[in-house]
C-alpha cells in the first residue's frame, strides 16, 4: 500500500497574499482554487513538479488561527524546500525579494538557507548533499 501526505494546511490571513507569494514571488503552481462558501476557498499550491504534497493556503478564521499565522513550529523552520540546483534557485529567489534570514551554509545533510514567507514563516532551501 503506498501513502503520501497530500497536504499540509498553512494558515495564512488571506487567500490572494498567500497565492501571491507562493505562485507570484516563489513560482510555485497554483493546483486548485475552488470557492467553497462565502468566506472559504480551497486553495493548493506546489513546486512547479511537485506530484504528491501540497500547500494548502487556510485563511484564519478567528483570533486562534490568526495567531498561529508565521509560528505553525513555534519560531523553528517549517517548511523545507529541496531544490537540486540550489545556487540558481537562490539567485532566482533573491531577485524575486524572498527575505533570506543567512547566508547559504554548507552541512553535513547539504547545502541550506533559511528563508521567510511574508507571513512569518521560516523555511529551509535546502539541497541535499548526495
Amino acid at each position: 500500500m503506498t501513502r503520501f501526505i497530500a497536504a499540509i494546511t498553512l494558515v495564512v490571513p488571506d487567500y490572494d497574499a498567500g497565492i501571491e507569494f507562493y505562485v507570484g514571488h516563489l513560482g510555485f503552481d497554483l493546483i486548485e482554487d475552488t470557492q467553497l462558501s462565502d468566506e472559504k476557498r480551497w486553495v493548493l499550491v506546489a513546486p512547479p513538479g511537485s506530484t504528491e504534497t501540497r500547500l494548502l493556503l487556510a485563511k484564519a478564521a478567528n483570533e486562534n488561527q490568526e495567531e498561529a499565522i508565521g509560528n505553525q513550529a513555534g519560531g523553528r523552520v517549517f517548511l523545507l524546500l529541496e531544490t537540486y540546483d540550489f545556487d540558481a534557485d537562490y539567485a532566482l529567489m533573491q531577485q524575486a525579494g524572498i527575505d533570506f534570514l543567512e547566508e547559504p551554509r554548507e552541512e553535513p545533510y547539504g547545502k541550506v538557507a533559511v528563508f521567510r514567507d511574508p507571513f512569518g514563516n521560516k523555511w529551509d532551501l535546502i539541497e541535499r548533499a548526495l
